[in-house]
């Protein structure tokens, strides 16, 4: 049951991020929604690798048959964390650059920057 709740919880953050996107009327908005987007992959990440009763990955003292949680889910959040960090900063680059050449934030006024 606890574990329906937490996935439901991950599903509620993305759909809060995605309803952020659709109704967004600012790029700066519009970044800060996507992360919230991104944090719901947190949320599921640390809930696949979790293990009720485990340790830390780290098998050198421990005996055999211990329970520990998954190493390659932290790597994989690890990352998850990286790539996020990238596309916000790419993202913002691009709204300054759009609010420098069109005076404004509002992603409909990206018309004008058309080809």
């Amino acid at each position: 049951m606890l574990n329906i709740f937490c996935y439901s919880i991950a599903a509620w953050v993305l759909l809060i991020g995605l309803y952020g996107v659709v109704t967004s009327r600012n790029l700066i908005h519009l970044v800060l929604c996507l992360s919230v987007m991104e944090t719901s992959t947190y949320v599921l990440l640390t809930l696949i690798g979790y293990r009720v009763g485990g340790t830390a990955p780290v098998f050198a003292d421990i005996p055999v048959g211990t329970k520990a949680v998954d190493p390659v889910v932290q790597a994989l959040m690890l990352t998850d964390v990286v790539v996020e960090a990238t596309v916000m900063a790419l993202l913002l680059a691009l709204a300054v650059q759009a609010h420098k050449r069109t005076g404004s934030l509002d992603p409909h006024d990206l018309r004008a920057l058309q080809g």
